[in-house]
């Protein structure tokens, strides 16, 4: 039975005073996690078998950075054009042509519903569909193409609603002045859009950054191979995941900055609101 003490003490604890001590508990349960992970993990065998200091120089000397610097290539490559198929299909979801508006909704609810994995197969098996049939700068180029053509899908709709959110007032101003339409689109339009959007293509190339990890299902060679396909190789030649850790360290090195730059970003374009 509780005592009028007990019954002011608990009327006495505004939501704030509440909010807290909720958080300290679970601060408590963390901690105490923590401990009993720390103490009951077997830190020799973990240290062997992730991070394996001799498998560790030897990625490097195997060439990580190579693969590094292929991871960087493909992503860049498939940027671009889902940049610029992205650009297009905005615009066209934007016509007032009947027959553009139903070709860019189609792609895009088709390619945005579609696995990235399920695109990187159809790309690969193209060659033995279609005899003869080759992908310029291969494989750049079917890594380029299977990565790009799915970027597009998602980089129309965030670029549609950066067009959207550019003032109308501008577009009809310029009108008035004469400037034909197209003109209005690339000189005042797209630019602001851009700016706008730029979070959120930021974190469209992290999403590429990871999605060029796919690279493998095309069977690429040694000299090809981004980061995780060499974390694979390598994991399987020492029987060790050291490689493949190292390898998913190098993607952090990309994509944590990249975070960084969306975050400061986010709060720019929050400030100029």
């Amino acid at each position: 039975m509780s005592t009028p003490n007990d019954t002011v003490v608990r009327k006495g604890l505004s939501p704030r005073q509440r909010s807290q001590r909720s958080r300290y508990l679970q601060y408590g349960v963390l901690i105490v996690l923590v401990l009993v992970a720390a103490f009951s993990a077997d830190w020799g065998q973990i240290g062997s078998v992730f991070f394996k200091p001799e498998y560790i120089k030897s990625a490097f000397q195997d060439g990580l950075l190579t693969a590094l610097l292929k991871t960087l290539e493909y992503t860049a490559g498939a940027f671009v054009i889902g940049l610029l198929g992205g650009t297009l299909l905005a615009l066209m979801r934007l016509s007032s042509v009947g027959p553009y508006r139903w070709i860019s909704t189609a792609y895009i609810e088709f390619f945005r519903g579609l696995p990235a994995i399920v695109v990187f197969i159809a790309f690969s098996l193209l060659p033995l569909a279609f005899e003869g049939m080759t992908i310029p700068l291969d494989p750049y180029g079917t890594v380029w193409l299977a990565l790009g053509i799915v970027a597009a899908a998602y980089m129309a709709e965030v670029i549609r609603a950066g067009i959207q959110a550019v003032p109308k007032g501008q577009v009809e101003a310029a009108r008035s002045l004469g400037m034909p339409p197209a003109l209005a689109t690339r000189k005042i339009v797209l630019p602001q859009a851009f700016r706008i959007v730029l979070p959120p293509l930021t974190n469209d190339l992290i999403l590429l950054v990871k999605d060029s990890s796919l690279v493998f299902i095309i069977g690429t060679t040694a000299s090809a191979y981004e980061l995780t396909g060499f974390g694979r190789d390598l994991a399987n030649t020492y029987s060790n995941l050291t490689p493949l850790v190292t390898a998913g360290f190098c993607y952090l090195i990309i994509t944590l900055p990249l975070g960084l730059l969306v975050r400061r970003l986010e709060a720019k374009a929050a400030r100029a609101r």
